[in-house]
């Protein structure tokens, strides 16, 4: 029997899935993945240490499924975006991966946004400018650290770094890269008139070619065979932004369904065939999987790792105890607000996470339920915009470590006003990861038939009308404290 290999490269955890013709999953292994700080600000991930370990969930994997390296017909690599991985002018790290979570370019962008840059950039790449950002990485480094610089061999993101590492082929993936800021959204190219724009022409050279998600990339090199467990020769596609593999995995394919991910990023997506002339919101375009589609999303860093942090502070390890404290306590009825911005904020400033109203009165409980309530509004957030952008949607797709919380799924449901609907599928990032090997290496015509082959169960929450008017009201008390904090800063958000 053949098998596909996903691998799934996120925020906090590298995970490897092997799935059969029909999607099904044979076996997942996962690794915590540190985050480096060396600084208030940095997000970094030790490059080497990130293959060794991805090469250990490969590993893994095979030995739990059973299946044999000569029974694995191809793998993808589904990863988290933006951020910058850099390789010397020999093929080696040069120094520490920088995630999209990374803040170390603040001043920088706050500057370009005073200079009307990202106006200016817009209309060629359908993005907006902030810290994440390859673009602004690039030129931070080019401004504080000259000397490593100056040794730049390939601009690659976190997919196309383990794509290189298994395979020795340099190629930047175009779901991935589309959204760098360095690529021309209506030519679909590297756009060099963006570097010069940006004020780092000098590392066009290093941009490796791009290729599609299908697209068969590279061949397992018989150094990584040996260190990972895989065949030598073994195809390897190009791979996925994580966000177009869990809205791939949900079935996205027109205007009537959106797509939330909760984890790290609160992002919320659709999918659209056209590029508009957009007036009130520069929404954020990306290339999605599919020929001619294009996926549209706004997000920020502002979901439940805000729960994993507080859990962490105070040793919780029981998240049904969680659930309980939070299904116990009447919707949306404590005074106590929670802003979700302990690793970046969406409201157009640098506010910071904070708990607001408490009083002696509150419990642990009321805590727990006001991060949920926050993380939620934070969501509504982006989802009220994107609902300007897509009108017709009619339900809400979800997925993440949050949907296996039924007290959290129904109060978005309540908040929102819209069906939440979860596909039951575990890892959508790895199975997503193993759809496009699918399709790159024959066993599906199109990604199409292989996203229509899935067909999985799926579990809905319905809103309810009362409920949805106390968190509206509770979302306007949340609102205005964001207001009133971002004008103290002076910022209109």
């Amino acid at each position: 029997m053949k098998s596909w290999l996903g691998l799934d490269c996120g925020g906090t955890f590298i995970k490897a899935g092997l799935y059969d013709a029909q999607g099904r999953e044979l076996a997942v292994a996962r690794q915590n993945l540190p985050v480096l700080v060396p600084q208030p600000g940095w997000a970094e991930r030790d490059m080497t240490q990130l293959w060794q370990q991805a090469a250990a969930v490969i590993r893994e994997v095979l030995h739990q499924s059973g299946q044999q390296a000569a029974q694995v017909a191809g793998v993808g690599i589904s990863a988290q975006g933006k951020g910058l991985f850099l390789l010397d002018k020999q093929g080696q790290p040069l120094g520490n991966g920088i995630l999209s979570s990374d803040r170390r370019a603040l001043t920088l962008v706050q500057q370009w946004q005073r200079d009307g840059m990202p106006q200016q950039l817009y209309p060629q790449t359908r993005q907006t400018l902030w810290t994440g950002h390859p673009v602004s990485l690039l030129r931070w480094i080019k401004q504080h650290e000259p000397q490593r610089y100056a040794t730049i061999g390939s601009v690659l993101m976190a997919h196309d770094y383990l794509r290189f590492c298994l395979t020795g082929a340099l190629a930047c993936e175009e779901t991935n890269i589309s959204e760098s800021n360095l690529y021309d959204m209506q030519s679909g190219g590297w756009s060099a008139a963006l570097a010069e724009t940006l004020a780092i022409s000098e590392i066009v050279p290093a941009l490796p070619p791009i290729i599609g998600p299908t697209e068969v990339a590279g061949y397992v090199t018989a150094q990584a065979a040996a260190l990972c467990g895989l065949r030598e020769g073994t195809p390897v596609v190009g791979g996925l932004f994580d966000v177009v593999s869990t809205a791939l995995c949900a079935g996205l394919h027109d205007a009537t369904r959106l797509n939330a991910v909760m984890g790290t990023w609160s992002v919320t997506s659709g999918i659209t065939d056209r590029i508009i002339a957009e007036t009130d919101y520069p929404f954020v375009y990306g290339r999605y999987a599919i020929d001619d589609q294009f996926i549209i999303h706004d997000a920020s860093p502002t979901s439940a790792a805000n729960l994993e942090w507080f859990c962490q502070q105070w040793g919780i390890e029981d998240y049904q105890q969680l659930n309980d404290w939070v299904a116990a306590l009447p919707a949306a009825s404590s005074s106590l607000l929670f802003l979700p911005f302990l690793y970046g904020c969406n409201a157009g400033t640098d506010l910071h996470g904070s708990f607001f109203g408490m009083q002696a009165g509150h419990t642990r409980a009321h805590l727990v339920q006001a991060i949920y309530e926050g993380v939620v509004f934070s969501h509504l957030t982006h989802l009220n915009r994107m609902r300007q952008r897509f009108p017709q949607a009619s339900a809400l797709r979800l997925s993440g470590g949050p949907t296996r919380s039924a007290p959290w799924m129904q109060m978005l449901a309540d908040a929102s006003g819209l069906p939440v609907e979860v596909p039951q599928i575990a890892e959508s990032g790895c199975l997503g990861a193993a759809l496009v090997a699918l399709t790159g290496t024959g066993a599906y015509v199109s990604l199409q038939q292989a996203q229509q082959a899935l067909n999985p169960d799926i579990v809905t929450w319905q809103p309810d009308d009362t409920r949805h008017a106390r968190y509206q009201q509770k979302y306007q008390r949340y609102q205005q404290l964001v207001n009133a904090l971002a004008a103290a800063q002076g910022v209109n958000p």
